[in-house]
Protein backbone atom coordinates (compact mmCIF):
# COMPACT_ATOMS: atom_id res chain seq x y z
CA UNK A 1 0.00 0.00 0.00
CA UNK A 2 1.14 3.52 -0.85
CA UNK A 3 -0.42 5.74 1.81
CA UNK A 4 -0.91 9.30 0.49
CA UNK A 5 -3.53 10.65 2.90
CA UNK A 6 -1.42 12.19 5.66
CA UNK A 7 -3.51 15.37 5.69
CA UNK A 8 -6.23 13.15 7.18
CA UNK A 9 -3.98 11.39 9.69
CA UNK A 10 -0.46 10.08 10.11
CA UNK A 11 0.82 6.80 11.57
CA UNK A 12 1.86 6.95 15.22
CA UNK A 13 5.65 7.22 15.42
CA UNK A 14 7.47 4.60 17.48
CA UNK A 15 9.40 7.23 19.43
CA UNK A 16 6.15 8.98 20.30
CA UNK A 17 4.58 5.75 21.56
CA UNK A 18 7.67 5.09 23.66
CA UNK A 19 7.45 8.55 25.22
CA UNK A 20 3.78 7.97 26.08
CA UNK A 21 4.39 4.53 27.58
CA UNK A 22 5.15 5.47 31.20
CA UNK A 23 1.94 7.53 31.45
CA UNK A 24 -0.13 4.60 30.20
CA UNK A 25 1.46 2.39 32.87
CA UNK A 26 3.30 3.18 36.11
CA UNK A 27 2.73 6.97 36.02
CA UNK A 28 -1.01 6.57 35.44
CA UNK A 29 -2.08 8.94 38.22
CA UNK A 30 -4.42 11.89 38.05
CA UNK A 31 -2.20 14.99 37.69
CA UNK A 32 -4.45 16.86 40.12
CA UNK A 33 -3.87 14.30 42.89
CA UNK A 34 -1.41 15.19 45.64
CA UNK A 35 0.46 11.95 46.08
CA UNK A 36 3.46 10.30 44.48
CA UNK A 37 1.68 8.78 41.48
CA UNK A 38 -0.24 12.00 40.86
CA UNK A 39 2.98 14.01 41.17
CA UNK A 40 4.63 11.80 38.52
CA UNK A 41 1.75 12.40 36.12
CA UNK A 42 1.77 16.13 36.82
CA UNK A 43 5.51 16.32 36.18
CA UNK A 44 5.05 14.64 32.80
CA UNK A 45 2.19 16.96 31.91
CA UNK A 46 4.08 20.11 32.80
CA UNK A 47 7.20 18.97 30.95
CA UNK A 48 5.03 18.38 27.88
CA UNK A 49 3.57 21.85 28.26
CA UNK A 50 7.06 23.36 28.50
CA UNK A 51 8.24 21.41 25.44
CA UNK A 52 5.30 22.60 23.35
CA UNK A 53 5.85 26.17 24.49
CA UNK A 54 9.51 25.96 23.49
CA UNK A 55 8.53 24.83 19.97
CA UNK A 56 6.27 27.88 19.68
CA UNK A 57 8.65 30.40 21.24
CA UNK A 58 6.04 30.93 23.95
CA UNK A 59 5.49 30.65 27.70
CA UNK A 60 4.41 27.32 29.16
CA UNK A 61 1.48 28.94 30.98
CA UNK A 62 -0.01 30.00 27.65
CA UNK A 63 -0.44 26.39 26.42
CA UNK A 64 -3.72 24.55 26.91
CA UNK A 65 -4.12 20.89 25.95
CA UNK A 66 -7.41 19.94 24.28
CA UNK A 67 -9.11 16.88 22.81
CA UNK A 68 -7.85 17.81 19.33
CA UNK A 69 -7.55 20.53 16.75
CA UNK A 70 -11.32 20.91 16.47
CA UNK A 71 -11.78 21.74 20.15
CA UNK A 72 -8.76 24.04 20.06
CA UNK A 73 -10.15 25.98 17.08
CA UNK A 74 -13.62 26.15 18.64
CA UNK A 75 -12.15 27.53 21.85
CA UNK A 76 -10.10 30.11 19.98
CA UNK A 77 -12.92 31.45 17.81
CA UNK A 78 -15.82 31.20 20.25
CA UNK A 79 -13.83 31.76 23.42
CA UNK A 80 -12.02 34.89 22.26
CA UNK A 81 -15.15 36.36 20.64
CA UNK A 82 -17.27 35.76 23.73
CA UNK A 83 -14.66 37.27 26.06
CA UNK A 84 -13.99 40.48 24.16
CA UNK A 85 -16.00 43.50 25.34
CA UNK A 86 -15.41 45.55 22.19
CA UNK A 87 -18.23 44.14 20.03
CA UNK A 88 -19.90 41.26 18.21
CA UNK A 89 -18.14 40.98 14.85
CA UNK A 90 -15.92 38.05 13.79
CA UNK A 91 -13.88 37.55 10.63
CA UNK A 92 -12.82 34.21 9.14
CA UNK A 93 -11.77 33.18 5.66
CA UNK A 94 -14.20 31.34 3.38
CA UNK A 95 -11.74 28.44 3.03
CA UNK A 96 -11.32 27.62 6.72
CA UNK A 97 -11.57 24.13 8.18
CA UNK A 98 -15.13 23.40 9.37
CA UNK A 99 -13.95 23.69 12.99
CA UNK A 100 -13.42 27.42 12.39
CA UNK A 101 -16.21 28.09 9.89
CA UNK A 102 -18.90 26.36 11.92
CA UNK A 103 -17.71 28.06 15.12
CA UNK A 104 -18.09 31.44 13.43
CA UNK A 105 -21.50 30.49 12.03
CA UNK A 106 -22.62 29.40 15.51
CA UNK A 107 -21.65 32.84 16.78
CA UNK A 108 -23.75 34.24 13.93
CA UNK A 109 -26.75 32.31 15.20
CA UNK A 110 -26.47 33.93 18.64
CA UNK A 111 -26.27 37.46 17.33
CA UNK A 112 -22.74 38.05 16.09
CA UNK A 113 -22.04 39.57 12.68
CA UNK A 114 -19.80 37.20 10.68
CA UNK A 115 -17.64 38.21 7.72
CA UNK A 116 -16.22 35.40 5.55
CA UNK A 117 -13.22 36.69 3.62
CA UNK A 118 -13.12 35.94 -0.09
CA UNK A 119 -10.03 34.27 -1.60
CA UNK A 120 -8.48 34.34 -5.04
CA UNK A 121 -8.26 31.42 -7.47
CA UNK A 122 -5.26 30.01 -5.60
CA UNK A 123 -7.05 30.15 -2.25
CA UNK A 124 -5.12 33.14 -0.87
CA UNK A 125 -6.53 35.83 1.42
CA UNK A 126 -5.51 39.40 0.51
CA UNK A 127 -4.29 41.43 3.53
CA UNK A 128 -5.83 44.51 1.92
CA UNK A 129 -9.22 42.82 1.89
CA UNK A 130 -8.86 41.96 5.58
CA UNK A 131 -8.03 45.60 6.35
CA UNK A 132 -11.14 46.71 4.48
CA UNK A 133 -13.55 44.54 6.51
CA UNK A 134 -12.17 45.15 10.02
CA UNK A 135 -14.35 47.32 12.24
CA UNK A 136 -14.21 48.93 15.64
CA UNK A 137 -16.39 46.09 16.97
CA UNK A 138 -14.35 43.19 15.46
CA UNK A 139 -13.52 40.74 18.24
CA UNK A 140 -11.41 38.06 16.53
CA UNK A 141 -9.92 37.13 13.14
CA UNK A 142 -9.15 33.52 12.23
CA UNK A 143 -7.26 32.52 9.07
CA UNK A 144 -5.62 29.11 8.63
CA UNK A 145 -1.87 28.75 8.31
CA UNK A 146 -2.24 26.27 5.44
CA UNK A 147 -5.17 24.55 3.74
CA UNK A 148 -5.90 20.91 4.45
CA UNK A 149 -7.68 20.59 1.10
CA UNK A 150 -5.51 22.41 -1.46
CA UNK A 151 -2.29 23.03 0.47
CA UNK A 152 -2.18 26.81 0.00
CA UNK A 153 -0.06 28.60 2.63
CA UNK A 154 -1.58 31.88 3.77
CA UNK A 155 0.45 35.07 4.42
CA UNK A 156 -0.33 34.79 8.13
CA UNK A 157 2.31 37.24 9.35
CA UNK A 158 1.03 39.96 7.00
CA UNK A 159 -2.59 39.26 7.92
CA UNK A 160 -1.82 39.24 11.65
CA UNK A 161 -0.03 42.58 11.28
CA UNK A 162 -3.19 44.09 9.74
CA UNK A 163 -5.29 42.78 12.63
CA UNK A 164 -2.75 44.05 15.18
CA UNK A 165 -2.96 47.57 13.77
CA UNK A 166 -6.67 47.48 14.60
CA UNK A 167 -6.11 45.88 18.02
CA UNK A 168 -7.93 42.66 17.03
CA UNK A 169 -6.74 39.22 18.29
CA UNK A 170 -5.69 36.92 15.43
CA UNK A 171 -5.95 33.10 15.56
CA UNK A 172 -4.38 30.73 13.06
CA UNK A 173 -5.20 27.04 12.60
CA UNK A 174 -1.75 25.45 12.23
CA UNK A 175 -2.95 21.84 12.18
CA UNK A 176 -1.63 21.18 8.66
CA UNK A 177 1.49 23.34 8.81
CA UNK A 178 2.89 22.12 12.14
CA UNK A 179 4.69 19.16 10.56
CA UNK A 180 6.84 21.46 8.39
CA UNK A 181 8.61 24.03 10.62
CA UNK A 182 11.62 23.98 8.27
CA UNK A 183 9.61 25.12 5.23
CA UNK A 184 9.43 28.73 4.07
CA UNK A 185 6.51 30.53 5.70
CA UNK A 186 5.58 27.65 8.00
CA UNK A 187 7.40 28.55 11.20
CA UNK A 188 5.49 27.89 14.41
CA UNK A 189 7.30 30.73 16.20
CA UNK A 190 4.36 32.83 17.37
CA UNK A 191 6.56 35.89 17.68
CA UNK A 192 7.51 35.68 14.01
CA UNK A 193 3.92 35.00 12.99
CA UNK A 194 2.62 37.84 15.13
CA UNK A 195 -0.53 35.93 16.12
CA UNK A 196 -2.34 35.92 19.47
CA UNK A 197 -3.66 32.35 19.25
CA UNK A 198 -2.59 29.15 17.46
CA UNK A 199 -4.08 25.66 17.40
CA UNK A 200 -2.70 22.29 16.32
CA UNK A 201 -3.39 18.56 16.50
CA UNK A 202 -1.10 15.65 17.42
CA UNK A 203 -2.29 13.07 14.90
CA UNK A 204 -1.16 15.16 11.92
CA UNK A 205 2.42 14.98 13.26
CA UNK A 206 2.88 11.30 13.96
CA UNK A 207 1.25 11.69 17.37
CA UNK A 208 -1.88 10.12 18.90
CA UNK A 209 -5.46 10.93 17.94
CA UNK A 210 -7.66 12.74 20.44
CA UNK A 211 -5.23 15.39 21.65
CA UNK A 212 -4.53 18.91 20.47
CA UNK A 213 -3.27 22.22 21.77
CA UNK A 214 -4.35 25.85 21.89
CA UNK A 215 -1.83 28.57 22.55
CA UNK A 216 -3.19 31.98 23.55
CA UNK A 217 -0.90 34.92 24.26
CA UNK A 218 -0.92 36.12 27.85
CA UNK A 219 -3.37 38.99 28.31
CA UNK A 220 -5.84 37.83 25.62
CA UNK A 221 -9.13 37.00 27.29
CA UNK A 222 -10.78 33.65 26.46
CA UNK A 223 -14.09 32.35 27.71
CA UNK A 224 -13.63 28.61 28.41
CA UNK A 225 -15.97 26.24 26.62
CA UNK A 226 -15.50 23.42 29.15
CA UNK A 227 -16.24 24.24 32.79
CA UNK A 228 -15.69 22.09 35.84
CA UNK A 229 -12.69 21.53 38.10
CA UNK A 230 -10.66 24.47 36.86
CA UNK A 231 -7.74 22.50 35.43
CA UNK A 232 -5.20 24.22 33.15
CA UNK A 233 -5.68 27.55 34.82
CA UNK A 234 -9.45 27.36 34.33
CA UNK A 235 -9.07 27.54 30.55
CA UNK A 236 -10.16 23.94 29.98
CA UNK A 237 -11.56 21.89 32.84
CA UNK A 238 -11.35 18.12 33.00
CA UNK A 239 -8.70 15.58 33.94
CA UNK A 240 -5.90 15.98 31.44
CA UNK A 241 -4.82 13.24 29.03
CA UNK A 242 -1.24 13.11 30.24
CA UNK A 243 -0.07 10.42 27.82
CA UNK A 244 -1.67 12.31 24.94
CA UNK A 245 -0.03 15.59 25.94
CA UNK A 246 3.35 13.85 26.21
CA UNK A 247 2.76 12.29 22.79
CA UNK A 248 1.92 15.66 21.24
CA UNK A 249 5.06 17.22 22.70
CA UNK A 250 7.22 14.33 21.47
CA UNK A 251 5.73 14.47 17.97
CA UNK A 252 6.25 18.22 17.78
CA UNK A 253 9.84 17.84 18.96
CA UNK A 254 10.55 15.20 16.30
CA UNK A 255 9.38 17.50 13.50
CA UNK A 256 12.36 19.72 14.30
CA UNK A 257 14.88 16.89 13.96
CA UNK A 258 13.57 15.25 10.80
CA UNK A 259 16.15 13.68 8.48
CA UNK A 260 14.54 14.57 5.14
CA UNK A 261 14.16 18.30 4.63
CA UNK A 262 10.93 19.99 3.62
CA UNK A 263 12.72 21.24 0.50
CA UNK A 264 13.45 17.64 -0.57
CA UNK A 265 9.81 16.67 -0.07
CA UNK A 266 8.66 19.74 -2.03
CA UNK A 267 10.95 18.75 -4.91
CA UNK A 268 9.40 15.25 -4.94
CA UNK A 269 5.95 16.84 -4.88
CA UNK A 270 6.79 19.03 -7.86
CA UNK A 271 7.99 16.02 -9.86
CA UNK A 272 4.79 14.18 -8.97
CA UNK A 273 2.62 17.14 -9.98
CA UNK A 274 4.43 17.40 -13.31
CA UNK A 275 3.97 13.69 -13.95
CA UNK A 276 0.23 13.85 -13.24
CA UNK A 277 -0.35 16.93 -15.37
CA UNK A 278 1.58 15.33 -18.24
CA UNK A 279 -0.06 11.90 -18.11
CA UNK A 280 -3.67 12.61 -17.04
CA UNK A 281 -5.67 14.48 -19.70
CA UNK A 282 -7.59 17.45 -18.28
CA UNK A 283 -6.08 17.23 -14.78
CA UNK A 284 -5.60 20.62 -13.12
CA UNK A 285 -3.66 21.45 -9.96
CA UNK A 286 -5.66 23.20 -7.24
CA UNK A 287 -4.16 25.62 -4.74
CA UNK A 288 -1.20 27.92 -5.11
CA UNK A 289 1.51 26.44 -7.37
CA UNK A 290 4.37 27.61 -5.11
CA UNK A 291 2.95 28.77 -1.74
CA UNK A 292 1.79 25.30 -0.73
CA UNK A 293 2.55 22.58 1.78
CA UNK A 294 5.61 20.49 0.78
CA UNK A 295 3.71 17.20 0.88
CA UNK A 296 0.48 18.28 -0.75
CA UNK A 297 -0.71 17.79 -4.35
CA UNK A 298 -4.41 18.20 -5.13
CA UNK A 299 -6.16 18.06 -8.49
CA UNK A 300 -9.53 18.26 -10.16
CA UNK A 301 -10.29 15.77 -12.92
CA UNK A 302 -13.14 17.25 -14.99
CA UNK A 303 -15.49 14.68 -16.44
CA UNK A 304 -14.65 12.04 -13.86
CA UNK A 305 -16.05 11.07 -10.48
CA UNK A 306 -13.59 11.84 -7.72
CA UNK A 307 -14.99 9.10 -5.50
CA UNK A 308 -14.79 6.44 -8.23
CA UNK A 309 -11.20 7.47 -8.97
CA UNK A 310 -10.36 6.96 -5.28
CA UNK A 311 -11.85 3.47 -5.27
CA UNK A 312 -9.98 2.50 -8.43
CA UNK A 313 -6.72 3.85 -7.01
CA UNK A 314 -7.19 1.88 -3.81
CA UNK A 315 -7.63 -1.30 -5.83
CA UNK A 316 -4.21 -0.50 -7.28
CA UNK A 317 -2.70 -0.02 -3.82
CA UNK A 318 -2.78 3.80 -3.67
CA UNK A 319 -4.66 5.37 -0.76
CA UNK A 320 -5.59 9.06 -1.03
CA UNK A 321 -8.73 11.19 -0.54
CA UNK A 322 -11.11 13.61 -2.20
CA UNK A 323 -10.68 16.40 0.34
CA UNK A 324 -11.28 17.03 4.02
CA UNK A 325 -11.72 13.91 6.15
CA UNK A 326 -14.09 15.99 8.28
CA UNK A 327 -16.58 15.93 5.40
CA UNK A 328 -16.60 12.15 5.11
CA UNK A 329 -19.89 10.85 3.77
CA UNK A 330 -20.90 14.18 2.24
CA UNK A 331 -21.57 14.39 -1.49
CA UNK A 332 -21.49 18.20 -1.44
CA UNK A 333 -18.72 19.90 -3.44
CA UNK A 334 -15.78 21.22 -1.43
CA UNK A 335 -16.57 24.65 0.04
CA UNK A 336 -12.88 25.47 -0.38
CA UNK A 337 -12.85 24.83 -4.12
CA UNK A 338 -16.17 26.61 -4.61
CA UNK A 339 -14.81 29.66 -2.73
CA UNK A 340 -11.82 29.58 -5.10
CA UNK A 341 -14.16 29.86 -8.08
CA UNK A 342 -14.17 26.21 -9.15
CA UNK A 343 -17.59 25.20 -10.57
CA UNK A 344 -19.47 22.81 -8.28
CA UNK A 345 -19.52 19.98 -10.82
CA UNK A 346 -15.73 20.25 -11.23
CA UNK A 347 -15.14 20.55 -7.47
CA UNK A 348 -16.77 17.13 -7.05
CA UNK A 349 -13.94 15.58 -9.11
CA UNK A 350 -11.25 16.57 -6.60
CA UNK A 351 -8.51 14.13 -5.60
CA UNK A 352 -5.90 14.93 -2.94
CA UNK A 353 -2.50 13.27 -2.43
CA UNK A 354 -0.73 14.16 0.84
CA UNK A 355 2.45 12.65 2.18
CA UNK A 356 5.24 13.03 4.70
CA UNK A 357 9.02 12.95 4.72
CA UNK A 358 9.30 9.19 4.25
CA UNK A 359 7.64 9.16 0.81
CA UNK A 360 9.90 8.10 -2.06
CA UNK A 361 10.11 9.16 -5.68
CA UNK A 362 9.33 5.58 -6.64
CA UNK A 363 6.09 5.59 -4.65
CA UNK A 364 5.00 8.87 -6.19
CA UNK A 365 5.90 7.64 -9.67
CA UNK A 366 3.78 4.54 -9.08
CA UNK A 367 0.91 6.71 -7.81
CA UNK A 368 1.06 8.98 -10.87
CA UNK A 369 1.10 5.94 -13.16
CA UNK A 370 -1.88 4.44 -11.33
CA UNK A 371 -3.85 7.68 -11.66
CA UNK A 372 -3.07 7.83 -15.37
CA UNK A 373 -4.26 4.22 -15.77
CA UNK A 374 -7.48 4.92 -13.86
CA UNK A 375 -8.19 8.03 -15.94
CA UNK A 376 -7.50 6.24 -19.20
CA UNK A 377 -4.41 8.22 -20.18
Amino acid sequence: MIYLDEAATTPLRRDVLAAMGPYLGPAFGNPSSHHEIGDAARAGLEQARADVAEALGARAGEVTFTSGGTEAANTAVKGIALAQPRGRHVVVSAVEHPAVLESARWLGRIGYDVTELEVDGDGLVDPGHLAAVLRDDTTVVSVQHASNEVGTVQPVAALAEVAARHGVPFHTDAVQSAAWPDHDGLTLDVGVLGVQALSLSAHKLGGPKGVGMLWVRRGVRVEPLVHGGGQQGGRRSGTEDVAGAVGLAAALRLTRSAGTSAAEVAARRDRFVAAVLESVPGAALTGHPVRRLPGHASFVLPGRSGESVLLDLERRGVVCSSGSACHAGSDEPSHVLVAMGVPSEVAQTAVRFTFGRSVTDEQLTDAARALADVCGR
